[in-house]
């Protein structure tokens, strides 16, 4: 039985996701309304953790900012990328590590925490638990924390609309529709409020819950479908005005859950 750590390594050294948020528009419209999301609360003088940083594709624009920036990644190919990539960014400090354990870092130490990974590939309860802990944990009193989820049923729509629904919907719903989590799903989807509701009992007060891509995975590959780069920016603006509205976060593909530490 292959453990999480070796089946999400497995998949990300064949990946090439240093391009993935510039290769595609979801790609583009994910990293545009993330980082927008991300400003509203950071600033250069702001310390900052992201934890799951993959390539380093925020971690290393942030410090390009003038950000203290300290970067975490389970997966060592992404990690080796990060750090050739960040080789002359003295402000940015980078770290092999799990979600699970920032036993590294003390508490109250960072002003805003990025999870923008990591929840995609937990699935037992008391990993996911950690996550959240450890995240809240090392971020101070009021501080700002932002998880990235992804939406179960965009995952459907995404990935099972070829001839093969049958086989997703068993892959991540039971016969009674309750949603799954297990580490050969390798990406594991939520209903929003299943993952707003683990935050009941933490020591955080919910900001809000926003789409950062919207319906553009689905539909990107379809022959007539277009965004010209001088419609883009137009396009993320309009997206941005609606990115939190709640008929909407289903179909999206991935999400923020934003939170401020209250203890």
């Amino acid at each position: 039985m292959s453990t999480r750590e070796e089946i999400v390594s497995g998949f990300y050294d064949q990946a090439n996701e240093d391009s993935r948020l510039k290769r595609s528009r979801h790609g583009q419209l994910e990293y545009a309304t993330t980082m927008s999301y991300i400003h509203r609360y950071a600033n250069h003088h702001s310390k900052v953790l992201e934890v799951g940083a993959g390539t380093g594709r925020y971690s290393i624009a942030l410090a390009r900012e003038g950000m203290d920036v300290t970067a975490v990644e389970l997966v060592e190919s992404n990690l080796a990328v990060l750090q050739e990539n960040s080789r002359d960014i003295e402000n940015l400090k980078s770290f092999q590590g799990d979600a699970t354990d920032l036993s590294r870092f003390t508490e109250n130490t960072f002003d805003v925490t990025l999870l923008l990974g990591p929840m995609y590939h937990l699935y037992e309860a008391d990993e996911v638990n950690k996550a959240i802990d450890e995240a809240i944990r090392v971020t101070k009193s009021g501080g700002v924390i932002l998880f990235a989820f992804i939406s179960v049923y965009a995952i459907m729509y995404a990935n099972y609309l070829q001839g093969n629904w049958a086989a997703g919907q068993e892959e991540n719903f039971t016969n009674d529709y309750q949603i799954r989590h297990f580490k050969e799903q390798l990406f594991t989807g939520y209903d929003v409020i299943e993952f707003e509701k683990l935050f009941e009992k933490k020591p955080v007060e919910w900001i809000t819950t926003a789409g950062v891509d919207g319906i553009l995975e689905p539909i990107e590959d379809r022959d007539d479908f277009s965004i010209p780069e001088k419609d883009f920016d137009e396009f993320v603006a309009w997206y941005l005005h609606f990115a939190e509205k709640r008929e909407l976060l289903g179909n999206t593909n991935h999400l923020l859950y934003i939170c401020r530490k209250t203890e």
